[in-house]
Protein backbone atom coordinates (compact mmCIF):
# COMPACT_ATOMS: atom_id res chain seq x y z
CA UNK A 1 0.00 0.00 0.00
CA UNK A 2 1.41 3.76 -1.03
CA UNK A 3 -0.49 5.09 2.24
CA UNK A 4 0.02 4.09 5.90
CA UNK A 5 -1.45 5.38 8.86
CA UNK A 6 1.25 6.20 11.84
CA UNK A 7 0.46 7.54 15.42
CA UNK A 8 3.40 8.31 17.21
CA UNK A 9 3.04 10.45 20.35
CA UNK A 10 4.25 10.28 24.68
CA UNK A 11 1.57 10.35 27.09
CA UNK A 12 1.50 10.12 31.16
CA UNK A 13 2.63 6.36 31.13
CA UNK A 14 5.91 7.02 29.16
CA UNK A 15 6.68 10.76 29.67
CA UNK A 16 6.69 12.51 33.54
CA UNK A 17 4.59 15.65 33.35
CA UNK A 18 8.11 17.97 32.84
CA UNK A 19 8.59 15.97 29.60
CA UNK A 20 5.62 16.40 28.47
CA UNK A 21 5.58 20.21 29.38
CA UNK A 22 9.02 20.12 27.35
CA UNK A 23 7.57 18.67 24.13
CA UNK A 24 3.72 20.34 24.15
CA UNK A 25 2.53 21.05 20.51
CA UNK A 26 -0.11 23.93 22.26
CA UNK A 27 0.55 26.22 19.98
CA UNK A 28 -1.88 26.27 17.23
CA UNK A 29 0.13 28.50 15.21
CA UNK A 30 1.84 24.85 14.38
CA UNK A 31 -0.98 23.36 12.81
CA UNK A 32 0.60 25.73 9.81
CA UNK A 33 3.63 23.81 9.72
CA UNK A 34 3.16 20.23 10.21
CA UNK A 35 5.06 18.21 7.70
CA UNK A 36 3.33 18.17 4.75
CA UNK A 37 6.65 16.96 2.21
CA UNK A 38 5.81 14.32 -0.56
CA UNK A 39 6.36 10.93 2.11
CA UNK A 40 3.66 12.81 5.01
CA UNK A 41 0.60 13.38 2.90
CA UNK A 42 -1.94 14.35 5.74
CA UNK A 43 -1.33 15.04 10.23
CA UNK A 44 -3.16 16.19 12.69
CA UNK A 45 -1.65 17.17 16.06
CA UNK A 46 -3.58 15.80 19.60
CA UNK A 47 -1.74 17.89 22.57
CA UNK A 48 -3.36 17.97 26.10
CA UNK A 49 -1.52 17.84 29.38
CA UNK A 50 -1.71 14.29 29.25
CA UNK A 51 -0.53 13.55 26.08
CA UNK A 52 0.96 14.96 22.86
CA UNK A 53 0.04 12.75 19.83
CA UNK A 54 0.95 13.04 16.08
CA UNK A 55 -1.15 11.07 13.93
CA UNK A 56 -0.54 11.22 9.94
CA UNK A 57 -0.81 9.10 6.90
CA UNK A 58 2.49 8.11 5.05
CA UNK A 59 3.25 7.12 2.18
CA UNK A 60 6.45 4.67 3.62
CA UNK A 61 8.57 3.32 6.51
CA UNK A 62 10.27 6.61 7.06
CA UNK A 63 7.54 8.48 8.19
CA UNK A 64 7.56 8.19 11.71
CA UNK A 65 11.04 9.38 11.80
CA UNK A 66 9.67 12.48 9.20
CA UNK A 67 6.88 12.99 12.55
CA UNK A 68 9.88 13.31 15.42
CA UNK A 69 12.14 15.84 13.24
CA UNK A 70 9.33 18.03 12.76
CA UNK A 71 8.09 17.54 16.71
CA UNK A 72 11.51 18.07 18.22
CA UNK A 73 12.22 21.05 15.53
CA UNK A 74 9.24 22.89 16.90
CA UNK A 75 9.77 22.56 20.12
CA UNK A 76 14.22 23.40 19.48
CA UNK A 77 15.20 20.29 20.77
CA UNK A 78 17.24 17.39 19.67
CA UNK A 79 15.50 14.65 18.75
CA UNK A 80 17.60 12.48 20.96
CA UNK A 81 15.76 13.76 23.71
CA UNK A 82 12.35 13.02 22.22
CA UNK A 83 12.85 9.54 21.07
CA UNK A 84 12.67 7.85 24.72
CA UNK A 85 9.57 8.84 25.51
CA UNK A 86 7.65 8.00 22.24
CA UNK A 87 5.63 5.20 20.71
CA UNK A 88 4.83 4.63 17.47
CA UNK A 89 1.89 3.06 15.72
CA UNK A 90 1.03 1.80 12.61
CA UNK A 91 -1.56 0.78 10.63
CA UNK A 92 -4.59 -1.55 12.61
CA UNK A 93 -2.25 -0.86 15.98
CA UNK A 94 -3.10 3.08 15.42
CA UNK A 95 -6.70 2.86 14.77
CA UNK A 96 -7.17 1.16 17.47
CA UNK A 97 -4.91 3.16 19.89
CA UNK A 98 -7.17 6.21 18.52
CA UNK A 99 -10.29 4.84 18.95
CA UNK A 100 -9.29 3.97 22.67
CA UNK A 101 -7.92 7.34 22.60
CA UNK A 102 -11.37 8.60 21.76
CA UNK A 103 -13.07 6.47 24.04
CA UNK A 104 -11.33 7.51 26.91
CA UNK A 105 -10.48 3.93 27.61
CA UNK A 106 -6.68 5.80 27.54
CA UNK A 107 -6.92 8.38 29.80
CA UNK A 108 -5.33 8.86 33.32
CA UNK A 109 -9.10 8.70 34.91
CA UNK A 110 -11.21 6.06 32.39
CA UNK A 111 -14.12 7.85 31.15
CA UNK A 112 -13.41 11.05 31.48
CA UNK A 113 -15.19 13.15 28.72
CA UNK A 114 -12.45 15.66 28.08
CA UNK A 115 -10.63 14.03 25.51
CA UNK A 116 -13.21 13.81 23.15
CA UNK A 117 -13.89 17.53 23.05
CA UNK A 118 -10.06 18.16 22.96
CA UNK A 119 -9.77 15.40 19.91
CA UNK A 120 -12.38 17.48 17.88
CA UNK A 121 -10.78 20.39 18.60
CA UNK A 122 -7.12 19.18 16.94
CA UNK A 123 -9.30 17.47 13.80
CA UNK A 124 -11.05 21.06 13.21
CA UNK A 125 -7.83 22.29 13.30
CA UNK A 126 -5.95 19.98 11.04
CA UNK A 127 -9.20 20.57 8.65
CA UNK A 128 -8.92 24.73 8.75
CA UNK A 129 -5.40 23.85 7.52
CA UNK A 130 -6.07 21.04 5.17
CA UNK A 131 -4.36 18.52 6.65
CA UNK A 132 -7.14 16.06 7.01
CA UNK A 133 -8.14 14.66 3.71
CA UNK A 134 -9.67 11.30 3.03
CA UNK A 135 -8.43 9.31 5.64
CA UNK A 136 -7.84 11.16 8.58
CA UNK A 137 -11.57 12.64 7.96
CA UNK A 138 -12.45 8.97 7.50
CA UNK A 139 -10.42 7.93 10.57
CA UNK A 140 -11.21 11.25 12.84
CA UNK A 141 -15.41 10.45 11.98
CA UNK A 142 -15.21 6.78 12.70
CA UNK A 143 -13.54 8.21 16.35
CA UNK A 144 -16.41 9.96 17.39
CA UNK A 145 -18.89 7.90 16.60
CA UNK A 146 -17.08 4.70 18.53
CA UNK A 147 -16.57 6.96 21.38
CA UNK A 148 -20.01 7.61 21.36
CA UNK A 149 -21.24 4.09 20.73
CA UNK A 150 -18.63 3.17 23.87
CA UNK A 151 -20.56 5.51 26.36
CA UNK A 152 -24.34 4.97 25.31
CA UNK A 153 -23.28 0.65 25.27
CA UNK A 154 -21.01 0.71 28.73
CA UNK A 155 -21.49 2.31 31.86
CA UNK A 156 -18.25 3.94 31.34
CA UNK A 157 -18.98 7.54 32.73
CA UNK A 158 -21.86 6.67 34.87
CA UNK A 159 -19.81 6.33 38.53
CA UNK A 160 -18.16 9.11 40.10
CA UNK A 161 -14.27 8.97 39.98
CA UNK A 162 -12.99 12.39 41.77
CA UNK A 163 -13.60 13.34 45.19
CA UNK A 164 -15.60 16.68 44.48
CA UNK A 165 -17.94 14.54 41.82
CA UNK A 166 -18.36 11.75 44.23
CA UNK A 167 -19.57 14.39 47.15
CA UNK A 168 -21.93 15.47 44.84
CA UNK A 169 -23.23 12.52 43.29
CA UNK A 170 -24.02 11.16 46.64
CA UNK A 171 -25.61 14.36 47.95
CA UNK A 172 -27.86 13.74 45.06
CA UNK A 173 -28.88 10.23 46.43
CA UNK A 174 -30.21 12.06 49.18
CA UNK A 175 -32.00 15.02 47.66
CA UNK A 176 -34.89 14.08 45.14
CA UNK A 177 -34.86 17.69 43.61
CA UNK A 178 -30.97 19.29 43.89
CA UNK A 179 -33.38 22.66 42.17
CA UNK A 180 -35.10 22.82 45.77
CA UNK A 181 -31.69 22.27 47.48
CA UNK A 182 -29.80 24.45 49.07
CA UNK A 183 -25.71 24.44 49.57
CA UNK A 184 -23.06 26.21 51.60
CA UNK A 185 -19.09 25.87 51.10
CA UNK A 186 -17.11 26.34 53.71
CA UNK A 187 -13.24 27.64 53.18
CA UNK A 188 -11.96 27.90 49.38
CA UNK A 189 -9.78 24.90 48.70
CA UNK A 190 -9.69 23.53 44.90
CA UNK A 191 -11.84 20.32 46.02
CA UNK A 192 -14.60 22.51 47.15
CA UNK A 193 -14.47 24.75 44.36
CA UNK A 194 -14.95 21.65 42.13
CA UNK A 195 -17.66 20.79 43.96
CA UNK A 196 -19.38 23.42 43.90
CA UNK A 197 -19.20 23.62 40.25
CA UNK A 198 -20.57 19.79 40.23
CA UNK A 199 -23.54 21.26 42.63
CA UNK A 200 -24.28 23.97 39.78
CA UNK A 201 -23.93 21.65 36.91
CA UNK A 202 -26.60 19.33 38.87
CA UNK A 203 -28.87 22.13 39.11
CA UNK A 204 -28.56 23.24 42.94
CA UNK A 205 -31.19 26.26 43.85
CA UNK A 206 -28.67 27.94 45.43
CA UNK A 207 -24.68 28.68 46.50
CA UNK A 208 -23.25 30.71 49.72
CA UNK A 209 -19.86 30.95 50.51
CA UNK A 210 -18.52 31.27 53.89
CA UNK A 211 -14.28 31.72 54.67
CA UNK A 212 -12.20 33.80 57.53
CA UNK A 213 -11.46 35.88 54.65
CA UNK A 214 -14.76 37.71 53.38
CA UNK A 215 -13.14 38.99 50.13
CA UNK A 216 -12.26 35.61 48.99
CA UNK A 217 -15.70 34.91 49.93
CA UNK A 218 -17.40 36.84 47.83
CA UNK A 219 -15.23 36.25 44.99
CA UNK A 220 -16.04 32.67 45.21
CA UNK A 221 -19.76 33.44 45.77
CA UNK A 222 -19.87 35.59 42.39
CA UNK A 223 -18.14 32.66 40.43
CA UNK A 224 -21.34 30.81 41.42
CA UNK A 225 -24.23 34.04 41.40
CA UNK A 226 -24.13 32.81 45.11
CA UNK A 227 -24.38 34.50 48.62
CA UNK A 228 -21.13 35.07 50.74
CA UNK A 229 -21.65 34.89 54.03
CA UNK A 230 -19.16 36.00 57.35
CA UNK A 231 -17.27 33.35 58.91
CA UNK A 232 -18.88 34.00 62.41
CA UNK A 233 -22.45 33.96 60.72
CA UNK A 234 -21.51 30.55 59.79
CA UNK A 235 -23.69 28.45 62.48
CA UNK A 236 -26.92 30.59 62.29
CA UNK A 237 -26.64 30.46 58.49
CA UNK A 238 -26.30 26.41 58.26
CA UNK A 239 -30.31 26.52 59.01
CA UNK A 240 -30.44 27.69 55.29
CA UNK A 241 -28.62 25.62 53.59
CA UNK A 242 -29.69 21.33 52.80
CA UNK A 243 -25.61 20.31 51.64
CA UNK A 244 -22.79 21.30 53.39
CA UNK A 245 -18.99 21.05 52.16
CA UNK A 246 -16.21 22.12 54.23
CA UNK A 247 -12.60 22.25 53.59
CA UNK A 248 -10.37 24.68 55.47
CA UNK A 249 -6.98 24.68 57.48
CA UNK A 250 -8.74 25.02 60.78
CA UNK A 251 -6.60 22.34 63.25
CA UNK A 252 -9.69 21.55 65.15
CA UNK A 253 -13.62 21.14 64.26
CA UNK A 254 -15.56 24.14 63.63
CA UNK A 255 -18.53 22.30 63.63
CA UNK A 256 -19.82 20.03 66.16
CA UNK A 257 -22.80 18.34 67.64
CA UNK A 258 -24.07 20.63 69.91
CA UNK A 259 -24.27 23.29 67.56
CA UNK A 260 -26.38 21.37 65.04
CA UNK A 261 -29.17 20.53 67.33
CA UNK A 262 -30.35 23.95 67.92
CA UNK A 263 -30.08 24.23 63.38
CA UNK A 264 -31.77 20.92 63.51
CA UNK A 265 -34.56 22.46 65.45
CA UNK A 266 -35.15 25.01 62.74
CA UNK A 267 -35.52 23.25 60.35
CA UNK A 268 -37.23 20.78 62.03
CA UNK A 269 -35.52 17.75 61.47
CA UNK A 270 -34.99 18.53 57.60
CA UNK A 271 -32.01 16.04 56.50
CA UNK A 272 -28.74 17.57 56.10
CA UNK A 273 -25.52 16.59 54.01
CA UNK A 274 -22.26 17.17 55.22
CA UNK A 275 -19.02 16.58 53.28
CA UNK A 276 -15.77 17.18 55.01
CA UNK A 277 -12.87 17.25 52.41
CA UNK A 278 -10.55 18.73 55.63
CA UNK A 279 -7.58 17.29 56.92
CA UNK A 280 -7.33 17.45 59.94
CA UNK A 281 -11.32 17.16 59.96
CA UNK A 282 -13.53 20.50 60.37
CA UNK A 283 -16.85 18.64 61.79
CA UNK A 284 -16.67 16.47 64.53
CA UNK A 285 -17.80 13.04 63.68
CA UNK A 286 -20.70 13.04 66.35
CA UNK A 287 -21.99 15.01 64.56
CA UNK A 288 -22.82 12.14 62.04
CA UNK A 289 -25.00 10.50 65.45
CA UNK A 290 -27.71 12.87 64.81
CA UNK A 291 -30.80 12.20 63.39
CA UNK A 292 -31.27 13.60 59.87
CA UNK A 293 -27.46 14.37 59.63
CA UNK A 294 -25.73 12.25 56.57
CA UNK A 295 -22.01 13.21 57.14
CA UNK A 296 -19.11 11.90 54.44
CA UNK A 297 -15.50 12.54 55.37
CA UNK A 298 -12.69 12.21 52.88
CA UNK A 299 -12.00 8.76 53.42
CA UNK A 300 -15.13 7.74 52.99
CA UNK A 301 -15.62 9.23 49.81
CA UNK A 302 -12.10 7.94 48.81
CA UNK A 303 -13.93 4.28 49.28
CA UNK A 304 -16.23 5.36 46.89
CA UNK A 305 -14.06 6.95 44.21
CA UNK A 306 -12.02 3.35 44.16
CA UNK A 307 -14.92 1.29 44.21
CA UNK A 308 -16.18 3.00 41.09
CA UNK A 309 -13.05 3.06 39.53
CA UNK A 310 -13.07 -0.56 40.01
CA UNK A 311 -16.83 -0.28 38.59
CA UNK A 312 -15.25 1.67 35.48
CA UNK A 313 -12.43 -0.67 35.10
CA UNK A 314 -14.92 -3.17 34.39
CA UNK A 315 -17.00 -1.57 31.70
CA UNK A 316 -13.32 -0.58 29.92
CA UNK A 317 -13.00 -3.71 28.93
CA UNK A 318 -16.43 -4.06 27.37
CA UNK A 319 -15.71 -1.19 25.73
CA UNK A 320 -12.39 -2.07 23.69
CA UNK A 321 -14.09 -5.17 22.16
CA UNK A 322 -16.00 -2.33 20.90
CA UNK A 323 -12.91 -0.43 19.95
CA UNK A 324 -11.50 -3.76 18.31
CA UNK A 325 -14.50 -4.81 16.40
CA UNK A 326 -14.77 -0.92 14.82
CA UNK A 327 -11.15 -0.96 14.11
CA UNK A 328 -11.04 -4.23 12.48
CA UNK A 329 -14.16 -2.96 10.60
CA UNK A 330 -12.14 0.64 9.67
CA UNK A 331 -9.00 -1.61 8.45
CA UNK A 332 -11.01 -3.55 5.70
CA UNK A 333 -12.24 0.11 4.70
CA UNK A 334 -8.38 1.25 4.18
CA UNK A 335 -7.29 -2.10 2.78
CA UNK A 336 -9.83 -1.67 0.38
CA UNK A 337 -7.86 1.29 -1.17
CA UNK A 338 -5.55 -0.50 -1.82
CA UNK A 339 -7.73 -2.04 -4.55
CA UNK A 340 -9.22 0.86 -6.34
CA UNK A 341 -6.53 1.61 -8.49
CA UNK A 342 -6.04 -1.87 -9.78
CA UNK A 343 -10.01 -2.28 -10.15
CA UNK A 344 -9.94 1.29 -11.52
CA UNK A 345 -7.09 -0.23 -14.45
CA UNK A 346 -9.12 -3.45 -14.65
CA UNK A 347 -12.27 -1.87 -15.93
CA UNK A 348 -10.76 0.78 -17.88
CA UNK A 349 -8.02 -1.98 -19.43
CA UNK A 350 -11.81 -3.99 -20.32
CA UNK A 351 -13.57 -0.99 -21.69
CA UNK A 352 -10.64 -0.02 -23.96
CA UNK A 353 -10.69 -3.33 -25.42
CA UNK A 354 -14.39 -3.21 -25.83
CA UNK A 355 -13.95 0.45 -27.82
CA UNK A 356 -11.18 -0.72 -30.23
CA UNK A 357 -12.84 -4.30 -31.14
CA UNK A 358 -16.45 -2.18 -31.76
CA UNK A 359 -14.62 0.41 -33.71
CA UNK A 360 -12.65 -2.50 -36.05
CA UNK A 361 -16.16 -4.21 -36.28
CA UNK A 362 -18.18 -1.47 -37.30
CA UNK A 363 -15.38 -0.75 -40.14
CA UNK A 364 -15.82 -4.36 -41.34
CA UNK A 365 -19.82 -4.22 -41.15
CA UNK A 366 -20.20 -0.90 -42.96
CA UNK A 367 -22.81 1.25 -42.83
CA UNK A 368 -25.31 0.10 -39.47
CA UNK A 369 -28.10 1.89 -37.53
CA UNK A 370 -27.17 4.11 -34.90
CA UNK A 371 -29.60 1.35 -32.95
CA UNK A 372 -27.95 -1.65 -33.95
CA UNK A 373 -24.57 -0.13 -32.83
CA UNK A 374 -25.76 0.69 -29.19
CA UNK A 375 -27.12 -3.31 -29.06
CA UNK A 376 -23.50 -4.09 -30.46
CA UNK A 377 -22.06 -1.51 -27.51
CA UNK A 378 -24.23 -3.12 -24.70
CA UNK A 379 -23.40 -6.37 -25.43
CA UNK A 380 -19.34 -5.81 -25.34
CA UNK A 381 -20.04 -3.51 -22.17
CA UNK A 382 -22.31 -6.35 -20.90
CA UNK A 383 -19.43 -9.17 -21.44
CA UNK A 384 -16.75 -7.10 -20.07
CA UNK A 385 -18.93 -6.79 -16.77
CA UNK A 386 -18.91 -10.34 -16.91
CA UNK A 387 -15.20 -10.77 -17.27
CA UNK A 388 -14.14 -8.88 -14.48
CA UNK A 389 -16.78 -9.62 -12.30
CA UNK A 390 -15.03 -12.71 -10.68
CA UNK A 391 -11.09 -11.40 -10.98
CA UNK A 392 -12.42 -7.91 -8.84
CA UNK A 393 -14.86 -10.67 -6.42
CA UNK A 394 -11.68 -12.29 -5.52
CA UNK A 395 -9.29 -9.12 -4.69
CA UNK A 396 -12.35 -7.68 -2.53
CA UNK A 397 -12.77 -10.70 -1.06
CA UNK A 398 -9.00 -11.73 -0.48
CA UNK A 399 -8.30 -8.20 1.07
CA UNK A 400 -11.20 -8.85 3.81
CA UNK A 401 -10.15 -12.55 4.61
CA UNK A 402 -6.53 -12.78 4.90
CA UNK A 403 -3.30 -10.07 5.03
CA UNK A 404 -1.62 -11.40 1.70
CA UNK A 405 -3.98 -9.31 -0.43
CA UNK A 406 -1.26 -6.83 -1.56
CA UNK A 407 0.75 -10.43 -3.11
CA UNK A 408 -2.58 -11.21 -4.78
CA UNK A 409 -2.86 -7.51 -6.34
CA UNK A 410 0.62 -7.75 -7.50
CA UNK A 411 -0.39 -11.15 -9.50
CA UNK A 412 -3.49 -9.97 -10.95
CA UNK A 413 -1.68 -6.85 -12.39
CA UNK A 414 0.95 -9.29 -13.97
CA UNK A 415 -2.03 -11.41 -15.23
CA UNK A 416 -3.68 -8.21 -16.40
CA UNK A 417 -0.30 -6.57 -17.80
CA UNK A 418 -2.07 -3.75 -16.30
CA UNK A 419 1.59 -1.96 -15.93
CA UNK A 420 2.43 -2.50 -19.56
CA UNK A 421 5.77 -4.72 -18.28
CA UNK A 422 7.70 -5.38 -22.12
CA UNK A 423 7.90 -8.71 -22.09
CA UNK A 424 9.99 -10.61 -24.54
CA UNK A 425 9.34 -12.78 -27.73
CA UNK A 426 10.56 -15.77 -26.34
CA UNK A 427 10.84 -15.56 -22.51
CA UNK A 428 12.11 -18.74 -22.26
CA UNK A 429 15.48 -17.71 -24.13
CA UNK A 430 17.75 -17.01 -21.78
CA UNK A 431 17.17 -20.05 -20.06
CA UNK A 432 17.38 -22.73 -22.00
CA UNK A 433 20.32 -24.28 -21.49
CA UNK A 434 23.43 -24.98 -23.66
CA UNK A 435 24.24 -28.33 -25.31
CA UNK A 436 27.03 -30.28 -23.88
Amino acid sequence: MDKELYLVGLNYKTAPVEVRERFALSDPALADQTPQDSGVLECMILSTCNRVELVAVGRDKDTPQRLLDFWAEARQEDVSRLKPYVYVHQGPDAVRHLFAVASSLDSMVVGEPQILGQLKDAYRAALEKRNAKTILNRLLHKAFSVAKRVRTETAIASSAVSISYAAVELAKRIFDDMRETHAMLIGAGEMAELAATHLVNSGIASVRVANRTFERALQLAKQYDGEAVHFDELIPQLAKVDIVISSTGAHEPIIRAKDMRAVLRRRKNKPMFFIDIAVPRDIDPDVNSLDNIYLYDIDDLKEVVEENMAHRREEASRGRLIVEEEALAFCTWLKSLELQPTIVDIVRMGESIAKEELERTLKRLGPMPDESQEILRAMLSSVVKKLIHEPITFLKRRSEEDEASERHIVLLRRIFNLDDDRVPDDPHAGRRRKPR
